[in-house]
């Protein structure tokens, strides 16, 4: 086992003023030094949290030798847990993007809803899209559905608008199998079934406030938008058939209901030596149940469409080289967290925390809400806070644990602006000014982000 950086840095109690203070001034130095060096010098994530994490560990008092030696285990570690789902999950996306599979959803929820529901049915498709998809995808792939739906129904752009995005933006930061959710379980040792299954039902009611109900709302402070005449970014070649409704959905939940069906398992037998459990869980581990999903996809998705062998494997192979920066990315953030761990900060969190008598939910969730205002990276924000927050989940029950995920996922979402990627992506795609983007977009995030942690932290109390 590698030799932390605590070991030769600092006394694993922290029981010195001067060391907390030096602990604290490392930690601020090196977040803001990552969110300068992204926000105001262009730097890739994976370089600034690279550099962040050396400044870290130099200002904590870590020796030369030991600089990067938590980096690099943390990097490795993560990539190895995280980078394969990543991988799975981008290429099952294709495969449903290519296959015609996410037009076959729409479609069919689409043709049965009246213009009432059209918000509801928008919600939903996102939703079930955004199971699979990240979170850049599924606006790709949605948003000229949105547009169109816009013009042949002649519905305000928001009213359908806005639920789209909520579906998708929820589902990204509260349920795996998406990046930032995944790496808050690795970090914090939670139970993945039991945050899959009680990130749906913290993700439904807040889907609900944040997209439908408060699409009202923004289609009020917005005011009327002039549909863009915009087409898909890319055209690909329209299969010559395509696959069934009943075989897409059943291959976007597939992994889903495995991973339920492990935490179910778990909890209802109870007994590691007992074959049901033992098989459950491997077949609901994330990787299998991912695994399972994406083979299955070449069949229901690929073949379907008509695709040869050859087109099956060029369109998984493609997959992979827009996720290379998001694993890159992740990596590195893994790297900032075990470095952060190393020098003991999360020790010191979970000293402060006990002093000032502050929920480790609302901490989480109130450091990934600044982590996010600085950065406007969802990722780097639930990574980061994840990190910090780790000690703290050690002595946690399985559903706190989880919960503590998604709190830092719910903080993780708080007031996209300026910084995100996102936040331009979603302006020009529906063409409105910075000004409308921010009532709209921006304000939707946080009633997402507000709107879950008030879910949360009473569900504490009950679970």
């Amino acid at each position: 086992m590698t030799p932390t950086l605590l070991a030769a840095a600092a006394p694993p109690a922290l029981p010195h003023t001067d060391s907390d203070a030096q602990l604290l001034i490392a930690v601020l130095l090196s977040i803001g030094a990552i969110v300068v060096l992204i926000t105001r010098l262009k730097l890739h994530p994976f370089l600034a949290l690279t550099l962040g994490s050396g400044l870290l560990a130099a200002v904590a008092g870590a020796p030369f030798d030991k600089l990067l030696g938590s980096f690099s285990t943390g990097f490795g570690a993560t990539v190895a847990g995280v980078g394969l789902l990543i991988g799975l999950g981008a290429m099952l996306g294709r495969l449903l993007a290519d296959s015609g599979g996410a037009n076959i959803i729409a479609d069919t929820v689409l043709a049965r809803s009246g213009p009432r529901a059209l918000p509801w049915a928008m919600a939903l498709i996102a939703a079930v899209l955004g199971l699979p998809l990240f979170f850049e995808v599924g606006v790709v792939l949605l948003i000229p559905i949105v547009l169109l739906v816009a013009r042949r129904g002649n519905v305000p752009l928001m009213r359908i608008g806005i639920p789209a995005l909520a579906g998708l933006s929820v589902l990204h930061g509260l349920v795996p199998p998406h990046p930032g959710p995944l790496v808050a379980v690795d970090a914090l040792k939670a139970d993945l079934g039991i945050t899959l299954a009680l990130g749906l039902l913290i993700a439904v009611p807040t889907l609900v406030v944040a997209g439908p109900l408060f699409a009202r709302l923004a289609e009020r402070w917005v005011g009327p938008l002039e549909i863009p005449q915009a087409t898909a970014p890319e055209e690909t070649e329209k299969p010559a058939h395509t696959p069934g409704f009943g075989a897409v959905l059943a291959t976007i939940l597939l992994p889903v209901a495995l991973m339920l069906g492990k935490a179910l398992v778990d909890v209802v037998v109870d007994d590691p030596k007992a074959m049901p459990q033992r098989i459950f869980d491997f077949i609901g581990s994330p990787l299998i149940a991912l695994l399972a999903a994406t083979l299955l996809g070449m069949v229901t998705l690929g073949r379907a469409a008509g695709f040869t062998k050859d087109r099956i494997s060029d369109t998984v192979g493609k997959s992979l080289g827009p996720i290379a920066g998001i694993v890159f990315i992740v990596g590195a953030g893994g790297g900032f967290k075990q470095t952060l761990i190393d020098v003991g900060v999360g020790n010191a969190v979970s000293e402060w925390s006990a002093k000032w008598h502050i929920s480790a939910l609302l901490l989480g969730w109130l450091i990934a809400v600044l982590i996010r205002l600085a950065t406007g990276s969802a990722t780097v924000a639930t990574i980061t806070a994840a990190g910090i927050l780790a000690p703290l989940a050690a002595d946690m029950s399985a559903t706190h644990a989880a919960l503590l995920v998604l709190a830092i996922g719910a903080g993780s979402l708080f007031f996209s602006h300026v910084n995100d990627a996102g936040f331009w992506l979603v302006k020009e795609y529906f063409g409105m000014s910075v000004g409308q983007t921010l009532k709209s977009w921006s304000v939707m995030e946080t009633v997402i982000s507000v709107v879950a942690i008030a879910l949360i932290m009473p569900l504490s109390l009950i679970i």
